[in-house]
């Protein structure tokens, strides 16, 4: 007993169901920082559910068979959610649009809802408007868990269109790996770190870098990704008589941060786009970066203030904004000053908090239901 004779306390379990590292992109890196934010906290404990288990041996030659590599998948993940999700006390689901959402997101709160769990659904998909439009199934799903959870102010209001309220925790950043470096002269050093995929739409970059590199033929460009579009890239790469451009492949996460110290501009042309982590990453490193504006990049960016951003697929808008930073290393240094800020508030400290926050409301909502159990006593300490 603690002192005064009160309950003792225990660590608040938070099943976290989302992909891993075998599926590279943004959720898996945020599932990866919260388990890791979680780690050793008094008051949380934070395990991963894959979404993408490991197959056994003798079916590791049957992945690369799209269909294949699905049903192998979920014939090991839906078992495994009843064991997992029963020693929760919180169920917390990353979840993105489409098949994602229903061979993932849906057995994950069917089998909380089974169990009796709490259960959020961490939304982070820049085609939700499309999605939900289309999906009557995701709309009465989304209606009926306990928490929806955004990245961002324009996820927020693209569920409100739907009746579906939503509540904002940004992404959180490992700040102790991004260490800004100030660069008071920018050299053409270009990066791009998206997936090779048609709505990232990297062909209007590589575009783009055909303007920089007429006027600055010492320009490079490193392209950090992989995806279908590859060899179609490399193909443009050489129609376009481009030099200095280097394909390095998918990276994981570790590296990332000397990628982004190499570089002095950062640039990505998606034609969807939610709250990419690579955006804050580049603030968080100190480079100036150039955008479209699609999906939530806008809100996160403020257009001027924190990066300079151009209209979908406008190469032309997108090569004019980096040789203005090139050419005006002022106002290079003012965007990622304003930048710096911007990015400490995706910082674990404050993130940590509301997610504790909301794992202890939908906790203590759960407790309020089964009145022969004693409430886990969480503070935020």
């Amino acid at each position: 007993m603690q002192p005064g004779g009160s309950a003792p306390t225990r660590r608040l379990r938070v099943a976290i169901v989302a992909p891993s590292r075998l599926i590279l992109g943004g959720q898996a890196v945020q599932a990866e920082r919260l388990i890791e934010g979680w780690r050793d906290d008094p008051l949380v404990e934070a395990w991963l559910v894959p979404i993408d288990p490991q197959p056994p041996r003798l079916a590791t030659r049957l992945m690369h068979v799209r269909y294949v590599r699905a049903a192998i998948s979920e014939s090991i993940y839906l078992p495994r959610l009843g064991r997992e999700l029963a020693r929760a006390d919180v169920v917390h689901v990353f979840s993105r649009a489409y098949a994602w959402f229903l061979l993932a997101s849906l057995p994950a709160v069917v089998a909380a809802r089974v169990l009796q769990r709490p259960v959020l659904v961490h939304y982070h998909h820049g085609e939700a408007h499309d999605h939900l439009h289309r999906s009557r199934v995701s709309r009465a799903t989304l209606a009926r868990v306990d928490e929806t959870v955004v990245p961002s102010p324009y996820l927020k209001d693209v569920f409100a269109t739907f009746g579906l309220a939503a509540r904002v925790i940004p992404n959180t950043l490992d700040a102790t790996r991004f260490m800004f470096r100030a660069r008071h002269r920018l050299a053409p050093r270009l990066l791009s770190t998206r997936n090779l995929d048609e709505l990232y739409n990297v062909e209007c970059t590589l575009r783009a870098f055909q303007i920089v590199q007429r006027q600055r033929r010492d320009a490079s460009l490193t392209i950090a990704g992989s995806g279908r579009r590859e060899a179609s890239l490399r193909e443009l790469t050489q129609r376009l008589g481009l030099s200095h451009v280097e394909f390095v492949g998918r990276l994981p996460p570790e590296r990332m941060p000397q990628l982004f110290d190499r570089h002095d501009v950062y640039i990505q042309s998606p034609d969807v786009d939610n709250v990419p982590n690579s955006i804050v990453e580049a603030f968080a490193s100190g480079l100036p970066v150039v955008a479209t504006a699609v999906g939530g990049v806008p809100a996160l960016t403020q257009n001027g203030r924190l990066a300079m951003l151009a209209p979908r697929d406008d190469h032309a808008a997108l090569a004019s904004h980096v040789l203005r930073l090139l050419e005006e290393p002022a106002s290079a240094c003012r965007l990622t000053r304003n930048a710096r800020e911007a990015a400490e508030e995706h910082a674990w400290p404050g993130v940590r908090r509301q997610w504790l926050t909301t794992y202890t409301q939908l906790h203590a909502g759960r407790l309020r239901t089964k009145e022969s159990r004693q409430p886990l006593r969480l503070s935020d300490g």
